[in-house]
């Protein structure tokens, strides 16, 4: 008999039901600041608040406006899922459990996508459990809350910046309200941004940078981006990444004598605070656009050799939280 394919969880977060995911999220943002903090991210679980981190550490030294909420892997009896910090049960009685269950769902959900993918590259359907990919896999749930406009009118200001996500595949929930934008082409120049539409009952799913080094950039990671509406967003990031230990190198079956595992690309920063473009070619030979690309920036030009998923994520999350290393 064949499987039946998961039910997937109710992912409409403009949905009014009081034990939905939805108002869950937008009754723990709704809290007062002290109550929040109280719960203040350490070791990438809890909460952070407005500011504390930046996507884009090249576009603005303030950070970008957005609050979210992390909540780390639940495997029973782990020590990692100890580390989980949840509001306190006489606060949100229904919070714990709803997006516990949330997250169970969405977790088998993504499963069965990378499934997809595997077919997708001519692999056995189970390739990423066969490397270790989900073999106890780090996946992270981050709820986030826009409070729309913010700061004068002649600021460019992004919800989130620009940037593309760290791991595997992202899916996304959102409610409804506009603001989430994509650049397919992310390395020419002038960037040109697309809204991504709202379809009710579907999750947004962005490739990961883990990902685009595995299939040799012919999945590639998705350059997005949040501006604001002037309307409150409330959406549900899920980041399924790989087990710590799971090394990420070319497969096989993406690459070729056109496309050697070799061959890649990345954004960079460069002194100037401007984005550079940098390739990468077999022989090593670097080619650098505008302004000139410091040496420290150099090391993270995409050669994509072989990674530890677990030292490529921390150092990509020290990036990010450099604006608040105390949380």
């Amino acid at each position: 008999m064949p499987e039946l394919p998961p039910k997937l969880p109710i992912i409409d977060l403009s949905s009014p039901d009081p034990s939905s995911a939805a108002t869950s999220t937008r009754q723990l943002f709704s809290l007062p600041l002290e109550d929040k903090m109280k719960l203040a991210r350490k070791l990438h679980r809890g909460y952070t608040p407005l500011f504390a981190e930046s996507l884009d550490p090249h576009l603005s030294s303030k950070g970008d406006p957005k609050e979210s909420f992390y909540i780390g892997p639940l495997e029973d009896d782990s020590a990692s899922s100890m580390l989980n910090q949840w509001p306190p049960q006489e606060v949100l009685p229904l919070w714990r459990p709803t997006m516990e269950t949330y997250y169970r769902k969405v977790l088998c959900a993504g499963k069965r996508f990378l499934h997809l993918i595997a077919l997708a590259l001519n692999l056995d359907e189970n390739f990423f459990e066969k490397v270790g990919a989900l073999d106890k896999p780090t996946p992270f749930l981050r709820l986030l809350h826009y409070p729309g406009e913010l700061g004068s009118p002649d600021e460019e200001i992004c919800g989130a910046s620009a940037h593309s996500d760290y791991g595997m595949i992202t899916l996304l929930a959102t409610d409804g309200v506009p603001g989430l934008q994509i650049c397919r082409e992310k390395f020419k120049q002038p960037r040109v941004w697309e809204d991504v539409p709202h379809l009710h009952g579907a999750f947004v799913v962005n490739i990961g940078d883990m990902m685009e080094r595995w299939t040799n950039c012919l999945f590639r990671s998705t350059l997005h981006r949040v501006i604001p509406t002037g309307q409150h967003r409330y959406s549900a990031a899920f980041f399924l990444d790989p087990h710590a230990d799971c090394v990420v190198e070319c497969l096989e079956s993406c690459c070729s004598e056109s496309s050697p595992p070799s061959l890649g690309a990345c954004l960079v920063g460069g002194k100037s605070g401007r984005t550079e473009k940098a390739h990468n070619t077999s022989n090593s030979k670097v080619e650098a656009h505008n302004s000139p690309v410091c040496l420290a920036i150099l090391k993270c030009i995409a050669i994509f050799p072989p990674i530890r998923s677990g030292d490529y994520l921390k150092e990509r999350l020290k990036l990010t939280y450099a604006l608040d290393s105390g949380l």
